[in-house]
């Protein structure tokens, strides 16, 4: 399995010098990879929209009065609404990534270790200033979750691109792929 700090972008310059189905098999494992990341990374985004959500629940200041603790049952009713995914507001280039629960378990048992002491189905019993270092471990490490998710994809996106141009310039035939040849 290919690192995603330092390999993909050292496979990236010898990348030509690789054969088509090395190209394939590297592309695979960068696009599997990337949907292992993309998991953890939708796991880390719904862990800090929960404990943002419970921190809002805290403290919602009425005009001037004091804060007034809301219902913990608010919450749970919420969920839905908390996890779904607003539009984006960025526009880029659409990538298919298919997700589905990572080929191990690896990411669930990162997020969870992220919480530290703060358990999703306890939030009140946490006080405030634990939540919001729960929060800002979880927003770390998504940062660099992010970066290592951006290397696969270039990995994923150059091989893409040599076996287009192989193609293109008569260096790869299509006859050969279907043939198996």
């Amino acid at each position: 399995m290919m690192d995603a700090s330092g390999t993909a972008r050292e496979q990236a310059g010898g990348i030509g010098r690789l054969g088509l189905d090395e190209l394939r098999a590297l592309r695979r494992d960068a696009q599997e990879q990337e949907a292992d990341l993309s998991y953890l990374r939708r796991l880390l985004h719904g862990r800090m929209d929960i404990l943002r959500a419970e921190l809002d629940r805290r403290e919602v200041p009425l005009d001037d009065a004091a804060p007034v603790l809301l219902d913990v049952g608010a919450l749970l009713d919420r969920l839905p609404a908390i996890l779904a995914d607003a539009p984006s507001s960025v526009r880029r280039p659409a990538r298919h990534v298919t997700l589905g629960p990572p080929r191990s378990q690896q990411a669930r048992t990162e997020a969870d270790e992220l919480m530290g002491d703060v358990q999703l189905a306890d939030l009140a019993a946490h006080p405030t200033a634990e939540l919001l270092a729960a929060v800002e471990r979880l927003a770390e490490h998504e940062r660099e979750v992010s970066g290592r998710r951006q290397l696969l994809q270039r990995t994923a996106d150059d091989c893409s691109a040599e076996i287009t141009r192989r193609y293109r310039e008569g260096e790869a035939r299509v006859d050969d792929l279907l043939t198996g040849g």
